[in-house]
């Protein structure tokens, strides 16, 4: 399992409205093993990118839902009675309310999208 003081979790928003930004190059610049870094906000969401290898811990979002999508790689998203497996350009929602974890085989590039006030390690 990644240590939680692995994890680097940015919950600044990067980039202001009308601005671009480039996905291949910050994955090429991100060195950390369990990356998430929220992009853009849309509405009262936020879209975060998340560079990934290893696994999260189990965990919950009580009030927000959250889609995964990914870019690059493979996540396995393990609920309490299966895992799902996506690969690029599949993605998911997760209900609120819903105990999950996600684990990353090899280094994942994935897309998320949740409320703007969510955190994103939830509640064990």
């Amino acid at each position: 399992m990644t240590d939680r003081s692995d994890y680097r979790l940015h919950l600044d928003v990067k980039y202001p409205p009308l601005t671009r930004f480039d996905v291949h190059a910050i994955v090429d610049a991100t060195t950390d093993t369990w990356w998430n870094q929220s992009l853009v906000t849309v509405n009262d969401c936020v879209a975060r990118l998340g560079i990934v290898h290893g696994e999260f811990h189990w965990h919950r979002h009580e009030d927000e839902d959250e889609l995964f999508y990914i870019v690059s790689g493979r996540l396995l998203l393990d609920l309490e009675d299966e895992t799902i497996e996506l690969r690029p350009g599949q993605g998911i929602t997760v209900p609120r309310g819903v105990l999950h974890r996600t684990r990353a085989p090899e280094k994942t590039v994935m897309l998320m999208v949740e409320g703007r006030g969510v955190d994103p390690e939830g509640v064990d």
